[in-house]
């Protein structure tokens, strides 16, 4: 699902990037996680519950196995 980019949400990379250039972001908002490119952040973001988060963090893992 794609959402507008929330107000003022705090944006994170993960600890794993390590200064990466392809990366991801993730802010959290009450009752909402979204994800967004972080070399395009003006660009869409991906809007989740915490259930659906879970399952979309599950299925990544698995496309690097």
């Amino acid at each position: 699902m794609t959402a507008p980019a929330p107000d003022s949400p705090a944006w994170f990379k993960s600890s794993y990037s390590a200064g990466e250039q392809d990366c991801v972001e993730v802010a959290n908002t009450p009752g909402v996680l979204h994800v967004r490119d972080s070399k395009d952040k003006t660009g869409p973001t991906l809007a989740f519950g915490q259930a659906e988060f879970s399952v979309f963090v599950d299925h990544v893992g698995t496309l690097n196995a």
